[in-house]
């Protein structure tokens, strides 16, 4: 069972379960164990009146009905006093029987005293067939004695089986009882004995052993039991023993046991039977008290008992309420405390400092104290680690706030070179452009050429930091341009634009607010299919209107990407992530997505026929017009373009391609600038109108109202 990963409302619980139920599982045997003895004691009552007055009873029937059935044994006739003591002895079974019967008993006694008052039922059950024997004269005076002593002894058993109380005193007093009325039963065989040998006049053969050796055993167990008694029980017994009764049956038991065996007994028959029934009744009287006086000790003890337990048991309910109730509370602080510092931190991880960051990458000030407030948990082990997250999540805000500062003035860094190097570069192709004009060597004309063309590609690079820096280029036209002029101005931008061709492009114009930026994009997708794929191999661009805007595509024959880094590449072009400069590499690819995220344009790279990448640029609709006309306007022909308007024309020209007609589309390639004196097309500054001191070309030299710039013959040609 793996309990590192259970939430800590869970563990906790588990915590406080396991002790609070061990302790009520203890609480509950302890008073199990203290409930059982109480109720035994309780139960001695019970036991008293359903089962000893009852068997007291029976016993004391069967030991008259004996004497009288050893005595009609020993006679000749019946004895009329016989037929009413059974009658009194049945009185009596049924009696018992009815209170054996009953379910109080049967609950108060346990599985031993069970057994044996069913054996004592089966006992006395054998009592009519023995009186058949009897009265049939087939059974002779021992045969009639066993048969009675018999009955007893199984009710003598359930008495001492009763005996079972947790009480030690109580239980050896019991036993006690039991032992004196085992000893009382063997006085009355004596005297059922004596009875058969005085009516027949001589001991029959063997009577006089039994009877010295039952007068032997209820001396023995008289002194047995009353050294068990109680002092104040011991006491009694003594002066009991004292009586005149008591001496004078002593005296003829004595003389008994020193009689002829053969002869007459030397007793008087109405000297015993009176001393016998004397001595009888206040043997039975004693016994009868001392249970009395037993119970009367045992319901007390069992109160007290009871009440100790009353006691200890609402202690020790109080104890495991408390103890749960601590514990309940104990948990629900700690989970409440606990699940405080847990929501701290998952708020300041999930929501505060992303929420700061974002604030401060969109200018705002932010408040470390109060976006970082204390977190109050106490003085314990729990404040201390809400006092620690505090100071951590003041460090992680106020590290947030230093890095979106340090990130703000790398992009002021940034912008600030950019600015410089944009100024730069716009006086040198300024410098340039005067240098152009002033040149008459072609040689010289075309290395002009060149650096302009290195000044473009720098004013991108520029650009590129202004991108970085969050902020806009400073190139901006106010007119839509033709889309061929924009592919143009893209590819004059790259170092291999000779290897560019421009296939079906059908027309349409890009509004002047994104040409800047859509210009940059293309040519940063263009140099990238350039510079991955082989020198000898070609770029093509095409353009085409689909049902949402406008799609360009940029295919090389190149290397070629794998899917994991297609995937890579299309996550960072859709989302326009922020600058990370670790991944310098892809510099391109974040300069294309801030440029495409800038003017809901979606671009996409996807593997191409021929082993390299096409980049799929879709233009949305919105950015999209009709291809403005070609050439400049008759009312001002000869007008210099002013501004970006001039910038364009100047890199659309370098490629020296003319624009397709309306309507149509055609392919496109650019040829590269030559040195050679033979009178081919070469890269163009803007088309300016006719400049200062130097005559247009001629309306033939003109392709789409863009004027070519023709080398000069130098006087050797």
């Amino acid at each position: 069972m793996r309990t590192r990963d259970w939430p800590i409302r869970s563990k906790l619980t588990a915590l406080v379960v396991a002790p609070v139920t061990a302790l009520l599982a203890l609480w509950i045997f302890a008073t199990t164990l203290t409930f059982g003895p109480a109720l035994n004691l309780l139960s001695a009552r019970t036991l008293l009146y359903d089962l000893g007055r009852p068997g007291e009873a029976v016993v004391t029937e069967l030991q008259r009905e004996r004497r009288l059935s050893v005595v009609q044994l020993a006679g000749t006739t019946d004895l009329p006093a016989l037929v009413e003591q059974r009658q009194r002895t049945d009185r009596a079974v049924t009696e018992l029987r009815r209170r054996v019967d009953g379910e109080a008993l049967r609950d108060a006694a346990d599985d031993l005293l069970e057994d044996r008052v069913d054996r004592l039922v089966t006992a006395l059950a054998a009592l009519p067939s023995g009186r058949d024997f009897i009265d049939a004269r087939m059974m002779d005076r021992s045969g009639a004695i066993g048969l009675y002593s018999g009955m007893v002894s199984a009710a003598f058993q359930a008495f001492a089986a009763m005996a079972n109380l947790t009480d030690p005193g109580i239980n050896r007093q019991a036993l006690a009882l039991t032992a004196l009325g085992r000893s009382r039963e063997l006085l009355g065989q004596t005297d059922a004995m004596l009875a058969g040998v005085l009516t027949a006049g001589r001991f029959a053969q063997g009577e006089h052993a039994q009877l010295v050796q039952a007068i032997g055993n209820q001396r023995w167990l008289t002194e047995s039991a009353v050294a068990d008694l109680p002092e104040a029980g011991r006491v009694a017994y003594q002066r009991l023993t004292e009586s005149p009764a008591f001496t004078s049956l002593r005296a003829m038991q004595e003389a008994l046991i020193g009689a002829n065996r053969t002869g007459r007994p030397p007793v008087d028959a109405a000297s015993w039977q009176e001393s016998h029934d004397a001595v009888q009744q206040q043997l039975r009287d004693f016994e009868l008290a001392e249970a009395d006086h037993l119970t009367d000790r045992s319901v007390p003890m069992a109160v007290r008992i009871l009440v100790r337990l009353a006691a200890a048991g609402v202690l020790g309910l109080a104890a495991v309420v408390v103890s749960v109730l601590v514990a309940v509370r104990v948990g629900r602080t700690l989970v409440r405390r606990l699940s405080g510092v847990r929501t701290a931190a998952l708020e300041l991880a999930e929501h505060r400092l992303p929420d700061v960051v974002a604030r401060l990458r969109r200018g705002e000030q932010v408040d470390v104290a109060r976006e970082a407030p204390p977190l109050e948990y106490g003085n314990d082990e729990i404040g201390e680690v809400g006092r620690a997250f505090t100071e951590v999540q003041r460090t992680a805000v106020q590290a947030a706030v230093d890095e979106v500062a340090l990130r703000r003035g790398l992009n002021e860094v940034f912008l600030n070179i950019a600015r410089r190097s944009q100024g730069l570069v716009h006086r040198q192709l300024h410098l340039l452009d005067r240098m152009e004009r002033r040149a008459e060597d072609p040689d010289e004309l075309a290395q002009l050429f060149q650096v302009d063309h290195l000044a473009t590609r720098l004013r991108r690079h520029a650009e590129d930091l202004v991108i970085l820096a969050g902020s806009a280029p400073g190139r901006g036209w106010r007119n839509p341009v033709a889309m061929v002029d924009l592919i143009r101005g893209a590819t004059s931008e790259v170092e291999a634009y000779d290897r560019v061709d421009i296939t079906a492009v059908q027309p349409a114009g890009v509004l002047g607010r994104a040409v800047g930026d859509v210009i940059h994009l293309l040519a940063e997708l263009i140099e990238n299919a350039t510079a991955f794929s082989p020198p000898d191999t070609r770029v093509s661009v095409a353009g085409e209107q689909v049902s949402n805007g406008y799609a360009l595509e940029i295919t090389d024959r190149g290397l070629g990407m794998s899917a994991a880094a297609l995937e890579s590449a299309n996550t960072r072009l859709a989302s326009s992530p922020e600058f990370d400069p670790a991944q310098s590499a892809r510099l391109g690819l974040f300069v294309v997505a801030r440029l495409a995220a800038r003017h809901g344009v979606r671009v996409s790279l996807r593997p191409s026929g021929d082993g390299g990448v096409t980049a799929v640029v879709l233009l949305p609709a919105d950015l999209i017009t009709s291809e403005p006309p070609a050439g400049p306007d008759p009312a001002t022909l000869g007008a210099e373009p002013a501004g970006a308007d001039r910038r364009l024309a100047r890199s659309a020209r370098r490629a020296s391609v003319p624009r397709p007609r309306a309507g149509r589309a055609r392919t496109i390639t650019a040829d590269p600038p030559t040195a050679g004196p033979a009178p081919v097309a070469v890269p163009a500054r803007p088309a300016h109108g006719p400049r200062d001191g130097e005559a247009s070309a001629p309306a033939g030299d003109e392709l789409d109202g863009l004027p070519r710039r023709v080398r000069r013959q130098t006087p050797a040609t």
